[in-house]
C-alpha cells in the first residue's frame, strides 16, 4: 500500500512539481539552439557569484597548480556556461534523441561488435559535455541500458524525471540511496543493480563524483575516493567495463561520444583487483579532463 505524505508537505512537492512544469514550459517555447545558447549564458553571467564558484576555482588550482588564476577563472566560466546549456537541453532531450545527426558515435566500431548479442556491460562516464547523453550509443544499437541515478526526493518531480529519460534509457532509472526515507528500498535497489548485471544487462554509471566509501586512487596526483562500485559490479558477474565521455562540439547542440574499454583483472585477491579497475577509470577521466577541462563540472566535490 502506498504510503500517504503528510498534507503540507504534500502540497510543497506539488507546487514544486508545478513550478519545475513551469520552468520547463518556458524553455520548450524556444527553439532547441536558441534555448541551450540563452541558458548558457544566463548561467555564464550569474553562477560566477555563488559559493560553489569558488569550489571550481580551488579544484583548478589543485589540479592544475601552474596555471595563472586568469586562467582558471577562464575555464570555471566556460564550466558554467557548458552547466547552462546542458539544463536546456536536459529539458528538450526528446528533440535532441529525434535529430541524430547531432550526435556522433566516434566509437561505432568498438559497439558494433555487441549489436544483438547477449552480455553484460557497465558503461562509466562522469560530468562532461552532455553527460546525459553518453549512453546514447548503447541504446541506438538496441542494447537497452540502464542507468543509476541520484532519487530526487519529491516524488512527483522523480517520477517525471523518470519518464523523460526513457528514450535514453529503455532498461528503466535505477534509484541510488534511499527512497523517500526507506532504507529497505535502498538496500533493495542494490539488489536490483546486481541481479540486473548478472543477467547480461547494461548499466550505465556517473563515477567521477568523491564518494565517503569509496577507495582512494590519485586523480590530478592527489587521492580522491571514488566509487567502487562499477569496478565491483563487473569483477563479480563477469561483464565488461566501458568508459565514455560526451563531448560538446563547436559549442553548440551538437556531440561526439567517445568510448573504450577497460581490462577487468581477476586476480586471487579481488581487493587488488577492484582497487585497480577504480584507478583506471579515474586515471581515464583525468585525462579527458585535461584535454577539455572547460566540459568538466569542478564545482563539484572531488577530493577530501
Amino acid at each position: 500500500m502506498r504510503r500517504r505524505l503528510p498534507i503540507t508537505r504534500d502540497l510543497r512537492y506539488r507546487l514544486e512539481y508545478a513550478l519545475l512544469r513551469l520552468v520547463v514550459g518556458a524553455v520548450r517555447l524556444f527553439p532547441l539552439d536558441t534555448a541551450s545558447w540563452l541558458s548558457g549564458r544566463v548561467w555564464r553571467l550569474l553562477a560566477p557569484h555563488g559559493r560553489r564558484h569558488r569550489r571550481a576555482l580551488g579544484n583548478l588550482a589543485r589540479a592544475f597548480p601552474e596555471m595563472s588564476e586568469a586562467e582558471r577563472e577562464r575555464i570555471a566560466r566556460a564550466m558554467w556556461e557548458n552547466l547552462g546549456k546542458v539544463m536546456a537541453e536536459t529539458m528538450q532531450l526528446d528533440r535532441i534523441l529525434a535529430e541524430p545527426e547531432r550526435i556522433e558515435n566516434a566509437s561505432e566500431r568498438v559497439l558494433a561488435r555487441y549489436r544483438g548479442r547477449a552480455g553484460a556491460i557497465i558503461g562509466v562516464t562522469l560530468h562532461m559535455g552532455n553527460w546525459e547523453l553518453a549512453a546514447w550509443p548503447l541504446t541506438a544499437i538496441g542494447a537497452r541500458p540502464a542507468a543509476i541515478y541520484r532519487l530526487v526526493k519529491n516524488p512527483y518531480v522523480d517520477r517525471y524525471l523518470r519518464e523523460q529519460r526513457r528514450d535514453l534509457y529503455p532498461g528503466g532509472l535505477l534509484a541510488k540511496g534511499k527512497a523517500h526515507g526507506s532504507n529497505e528500498e535502498g538496500r533493495r535497489t542494490a539488489r536490483q543493480i546486481m541481479d540486473y548485471v548478472r543477467r547480461g544487462g547494461r548499466l550505465g554509471i556517473v563515477a567521477d563524483l568523491y564518494d565517503k566509501k569509496g577507495v582512494p586512487v590519485p586523480f590530478f596526483g592527489h587521492p580522491a575516493k571514488s566509487t567502487p562500485v562499477p569496478a565491483m559490479l563487473a569483477r563479480r558477474t563477469g561483464a565488461r567495463i566501458f568508459v565514455a565521455r560526451c563531448l560538446r562540439v563547436g559549442g553548440g547542440v551538437r556531440f561526439r561520444i567517445e568510448a573504450e574499454e577497460i581490462r577487468v583483472p581477476r586476480s586471487r585477491n579481488q581487493g587488488d583487483d577492484i582497487r585497480w579497475i577504480t584507478a583506471e577509470i579515474q586515471r581515464r577521466f583525468e585525462t579527458w579532463v585535461r584535454e577539455t577541462p572547460e566540459q568538466w563540472m569542478w564545482s563539484n566535490r572531488k577530493w577530501e
